[in-house]
């Protein structure tokens, strides 16, 4: 039973990505560099900002001799990093034969990857998540510590003491090479500030020619190098067996199911996984290094090269089924009008906090729903007689047209405003047969008047009145069409407006005038007015000018 129990917690994948710790499985690998120049490595380190807003340092070291450069810089950006690595090391050291550093987006960018193939550099990098690879970052924590031991005033301005420390380092002798970088690099020792200081005499008095000095140059390097080179092999595998004491190598094999560590987190991330929730199959490994090539398992993706130890084998996991992943939908924006009139319901529902909006997913569309408006033609007085209309002129008036009939609620007595006629020419009404029917729907929205224009007067019967008290009367029943006069052809009047336009009125002065003044004088009279009226009644009132 607790064997079981043991095996399923040890399985559980749940349990595996969240309480995994990350295994140093993979053994010390050295860089071996034989003579200056041959690898450059180079970093950014990020500090506070100081009085000039300078926070970014460009971190250069030859791996060979240790020696190091230190550019503060305004920004992070390619075209920063290549304007320094060129006008701060290329034109005084020469041109390194390979470059290495980080991933970053600064250092892998097209304009640095030009500017190597220009100068014939090899452009080498670190795998992601693994600063160890890149031999700078211990000049980083030198660097750092250096800058701290300075005084608060002097930190605020961190910028002038970079290159003097920096000098300082190069001038002090290394544990790795037995030599100071300066001598490395260059092939004699420099005269420091503590050489005048002390007195101490310049070491070779004794003139010597030039091909003389430049064979003893050579002579003193090669003995420099063959030493800092077995110093530093001797240090190197010091420094692998004290690593690989705590290490259990673990080599992996092609086709082996592994979880990747979960490094791509930010902000903050207790909670969070410390291994990714997709398996990855290894692909190949790069050479003898414990650098692996892997893929996803079950669905499209690139490959990614990754360090031994951010990898955690997991082939007693299952086999996932590839899921398919639900893209959330997102919000529809609101726009200004909109978000306007949701606060303003929502205030008028009562001001609460918190309220629901409902949106239908699938919302069904309701037919629309028209509203006719029909125009009065004629507002009828019970008191007035209507003229006898001959019915065989109507077709002539373009009944084809005219609305449904009109019912006139009139309470009070009205007069009825017929339209002008209009010219028969410019009448678009088309002429009905002889014989057509006419329909209460066919008549137009406005009759014409007649060639004398004249009101209609049509009685209204109040022995029938119709609902709410008010007498109906239906013009357009057969027995009232029999008593329309006869109209002569016409369209309807347009409405114009009887809007009265004049231009807008202007303010003109004769002269230019102060108005500082007028306030002054107004303020002033205003005053005096007050003290007037305070005083007897009696006494002359007083003005100020």
């Amino acid at each position: 039973m607790a064997a079981d129990i043991e095996h399923k917690i040890k399985t559980c994948g749940r349990c595996i990505r969240r309480k995994a710790l990350p295994e140093k499985a993979a053994p010390l690998v050295s860089i071996q560099t034989s003579r200056p120049l041959e690898l450059l490595c180079m970093d950014f380190l990020s500090l506070e900002p100081d009085t000039s807003n300078t926070k970014d340092i460009l971190v250069l070291t030859d791996h060979f001799t240790k020696f190091a450069m230190a550019i503060p810089t305004p920004n992070q950006k390619a075209r920063t990093v290549a304007r320094s690595l060129w006008d701060n090391f290329i034109v005084y050291y020469g041109i390194p034969e390979r470059l290495h550093s980080d991933q970053g987006p600064d250092f892998e960018s097209k304009l640095i990857r030009e500017l190597c193939e220009v100068a014939g550099i090899q452009k080498c990098r670190t795998t992601p998540y693994h600063p160890r690879g890149n031999p700078v970052e211990r000049f980083n924590r030198t660097l750092l510590n250096m800058l701290g031991t300075l005084e608060k005033k002097q930190k605020s301005k961190w910028r002038e003491y970079v290159k003097p420390l920096v000098h300082a380092y190069n001038c002090t002798r290394n544990e790795v090479t037995g030599f100071t970088p300066y001598e490395l690099m260059f092939g004699r020792s420099p005269r420091l500030p503590v050489d005048l200081a002390f007195g101490l005499p310049v070491t070779n008095n004794h003139p010597q020619p030039h091909s003389q000095y430049v064979h003893d140059l050579k002579q003193r390097l090669e003995e420099s190098y063959q030493i800092a080179s077995r110093n530093a092999a001797k240090n190197a595998g010091r420094n692998k067996a004290r690593f690989d004491q705590h290490v259990k190598p673990s080599k992996l094999e092609v086709g082996d199911r592994v979880l990747v560590r979960n490094v791509r987190v930010r902000g903050k991330h207790k909670l969070s996984d410390k291994w990714e929730q997709d398996i990855f199959v290894v692909v190949k490994q790069a050479g003898d290094l414990p650098v692996y090539t892997v893929k996803p398992e079950n669905k499209d993706g690139p490959n990614r090269t990754l360090h031994r130890d951010l990898l955690l084998p997991c082939g007693f996991l299952p086999v996932a089924e590839p899921s398919v992943e639900i893209l959330p939908v997102p919000e529809p924006r609101l726009t200004r009008l909109q978000s306007r009139t949701m606060h303003e319901s929502a205030e008028e529902s009562g001001g609460e906090d918190n309220f629901m909006v409902e949106v239908a997913v699938n919302p069904t569309v309701e037919p629309k729903k028209f509203t006719v408006e029909r125009t009065r033609v004629a507002n009828l007085s019970p008191s007035r007689n209507v003229q006898s209309l001959d019915p065989e002129t109507l077709p002539a008036i373009g009944l084809e047209n005219l609305p449904d009939p009109v019912v006139v609620n009139s309470p009070d007595p009205l007069d009825v405003n017929l339209p002008a006629p209009v010219d028969e020419s410019e009448s678009e009404i088309e002429n009905l047969p002889e014989n057509s029917p006419v329909m209460p729907d066919d008549l137009p929205d406005h009759l014409p008047s007649p060639p004398n224009p004249s009101l209609l007067d049509v009685p209204l019967d109040d022995d029938n009145p119709g609902e709410n008290g008010n007498s109906e009367t239906n013009l357009f029943e057969p027995q009232n069409l029999e008593c329309i006069p006869n109209l002569p052809d016409a369209e309807p009047t347009l409405r114009r407006s009887i809007r009265h336009r004049s231009p807008p009125k202007r303010f003109n002065y004769a002269s230019l005038g102060n108005p500082l003044i007028y306030v002054v004088q107004t303020l002033l009279h205003s005053l005096s007015d007050a003290l007037g009226a305070s005083t007897d009644a009696s006494s002359p009132a007083v003005h100020i000018v």
